[in-house]
């Protein structure tokens, strides 16, 4: 059984970073992470992944080079470093995992979320 709790969420301007941090309970090295965000209306969507075996990561069109994920196996944590934020990146975070080590860019295919943190950008 996997736990996952995002936190580092926050209100920031427009052009401003945020670090966003995933704690796992339970299996980690061996499972890929990734990123996911909700919007207000909108469906969950896929922001980046990082893969279990060599730390191959991938990320959505709309927030690369703006956003870098990693993972740090001994401490069991995932990060997403958020920068040049935009008005729209608002969304509530979600943090997920799966056994195996493809980066699969479907919600479904993820066996365990966290509950989410939230991050609003002002204009």
């Amino acid at each position: 059984q996997v736990q996952l709790v995002e936190s580092g969420g926050g209100l920031v301007q427009a052009g401003g970073s945020l670090r966003l941090s995933c704690a796992a309970s339970g299996p980690f090295s061996s499972y890929t992470m990734a990123w996911f965000r909700q919007g207000p209306g909108k469906e969950r969507e896929f922001v980046a992944g990082i893969s279990a075996i060599d730390a191959t990561s991938d990320y959505a069109n709309s927030v690369k080079g703006r956003f870098t994920i990693s993972r740090d196996n001994p401490k069991n944590t995932l990060y997403l470093q958020m920068n040049s934020l935009k008005p729209e990146d608002t969304a509530v975070y979600y943090c997920a995992s799966k056994y195996g080590s493809a980066i699969l860019g479907s919600r479904y295919n993820y066996n365990y979320w966290g509950r989410g943190t939230q991050v609003t950008v002002s204009s």
